[in-house]
């Protein structure tokens, strides 16, 4: 039986990051509401209790039956998840005379308790809560203070219960991958039987079993997901995977004649649709954002029912559907956004069953997996990308001429990120080794490309503002572009990337110089939130 940890999510924006900690762990995990704790699952060997954005007081708080896993299995609560147990237990937690957010540093902790198990004196932490735990129940000691925070971290006398009120997960807690270490293999005992090879074998395995000699039919966009699903499925069935793979005229210079080579080149049988005249025709005169995207997805849907109904007995549909895109929300705003794409459902026309080989993976994991099939690093290592594509980088209605002069300044943006060289050192080194980022670490120090440091990089054209320069002798009145860039780790949030600034010299001197129709560039400097990574 597969060893699992379970995450109850109580909506905090760092619960996927505590699950991608516990699977770098090789240690598999699932993400499930608080209310939804799998009673009587054998499988289950230890819980952790993720933060939150309420209060224990607030009416609407969630809370859960501690009854149903403590006792049974070792408990880990952080940030609310340790404030909720001390609350339910007895304790007491109050808000705290002004809001504990940032670094701090444990002045005293005890190095016998097996959570800080191969901690350093003073170690560094992540604060971030506004109410704070000011007694404990009955039955628990504390095991860990910083200059302000009395009980950062206490446990049970009698059951393998422990909270901390800090954040282990977040790359600012120094320590805090020792810490889950700790809990989850040494606590939990897990058997640390969860890797990139494991589950290449085994979904394979489980691929050939479940499609046998049936035909499958998958969409490819050219990004990491959806190619490394195909790979996947490639390996387990060969020639009865059929991927089509449709060029809505928004994409990146030259994109899709680059992606369908690397298609060719791993042995897909792909089949390349150029659908631009249709899309552009469409979305004529839109310029409402959502407008835009349903268009999108309504004519991607069509054009890929049409080339679907060509392969006669195909009966299953792919998709490279990955875990956060199926995590269920606790959707505390109830509000959307944005519109996505990820999981659409199947058009029922289409009457074919749905197969999802990565759909318990994470972004980073994907990407360990395409690596394990033997796939080329640009591949790997490409950004997200959004599925309308530049449509939503342009502000206003969609041309031709506009997506030209988008593709041409993004070209250039790109290519300068991948070819910058950096070198980086303590946290942020950390940060992007544990994202999957091949590189060496020679005295203290990694050295890689802008593009592989940050998380996600695009150009967005201000088509519905003309600003006015001067070029040579005589006056323009073009479009201004903006560069945008940011780092993230799941995309929940994000923070601007701070590029050099003789980088960025470079790249918007060529720009203006190579690119007709742009004569200035701005740099997008807002983080996630309250702004979103696309503009829109």
């Amino acid at each position: 039986m597969q060893q699992k940890i379970i995450i109850l999510d109580f909506g905090s924006q760092t619960t996927q990051l505590i699950g991608r900690r516990v699977r770098e762990l090789d240690t598999f995990c699932e993400i499930l509401p608080y209310n939804k704790f799998p009673v009587g699952d054998e499988t289950v060997i230890g819980v952790i209790l993720s933060g939150s954005p309420f209060s224990v007081h607030d009416p609407e708080a969630f809370k859960v039956d501690l009854s149903q896993f403590v006792g049974r299995v070792p408990v880990l609560g952080i940030c609310y998840g340790a404030q909720f147990i001390s609350y339910a237990g007895g304790g007491k937690v109050e808000k705290a005379d002004s809001r504990e957010y940032g670094r701090a540093n444990l002045c005293e902790f005890d190095g016998a308790n097996p959570l800080f198990k191969g901690f350093e004196p003073n170690s560094q932490v992540w604060m971030s809560h506004g109410d704070t735990i000011t007694a404990i129940p009955e039955g628990y000691k504390c095991i860990a203070s910083t200059a302000n925070v009395k009980y950062a971290a206490y446990a049970s006398l009698s059951q393998p219960v422990w909270a901390v009120q800090f954040h282990p997960e977040v790359f600012h807690t120094i320590q805090g991958t020792q810490l889950l270490k700790n809990f989850v293999v040494d606590i939990c005992h897990s058997n640390q039987d969860w890797s990139a090879a494991s589950f290449v074998d085994t979904t394979v395995a489980e691929l050939k079993a479940q499609i046998g000699d049936d035909r499958v039919i998958l969409g490819l966009s050219g990004g990491v997901d959806s190619s490394v699903a195909a790979v996947l499925l490639n390996r387990a069935i060969g020639k009865n995977l059929t991927c089509i793979f449709v060029d809505h005229g928004m994409l990146r210079k030259n994109e899709f004649r680059d992606v369908m080579h690397d298609y060719e080149c791993l042995g897909l049988n792909v089949l390349g649709v150029d659908a631009s005249e249709k899309f552009f025709a469409d979305l004529a005169g839109v310029s409402d954002p959502e407008q835009k995207r349903k268009i999108i997805g309504r004519d991607f849907v069509e054009v890929f029912n049409a080339e679907a109904q060509k392969i006669k007995d195909a009966k299953w549909l792919a998709q490279g559907t990955i875990y956060p895109d199926r995590i269920e929300s606790l959707n505390i705003t109830g509000k959307v956004i944005k519109s996505h794409h990820n999981v659409g459902g199947l058009p029922k026309e289409m009457h074919l069953s749905l197969c999802e080989p990565l759909k318990w993976l994470f972004k980073d994991e994907v990407r360990r997996v395409g690596r394990q099939l033997g796939m080329p690093e640009h591949l790997i290592t490409r950004h997200p990308f959004p599925g309308p594509g530049l449509a939503v980088r342009i502000l206003g209605d969609i041309t031709p001429e506009k997506v030209r002069i988008l593709q041409d300044a993004d070209d250039i943006y790109i290519r300068g990120l991948r070819e910058y060289k950096v070198k980086l050192s303590g946290e942020e080194a950390r940060r992007v080794l544990a994202a999957g980022v091949p590189a060496d670490m020679k005295d203290g120090e990694i050295e890689v490309s802008l593009y592989d440091q940050i998380w996600q990089a695009g150009t967005i054209l201000l088509s519905t503002v003309r600003s006015v320069g001067v070029m040579g002798d005589e006056r323009t009145y073009e479009h201004p572009v903006a560069l945008r860039a940011v780092t993230s780790t799941d995309a929940m949030t994000a923070d601007w990337a701070h590029l050099p600034y003789d980088f960025m010299a470079k790249v918007s001197n060529e720009i203006i110089n190579k690119v007709r129709g742009v004569n200035r560039v701005c740099y997008d400097i807002s983080s996630k939130p309250p702004s979103t990574i696309e503009w829109e």
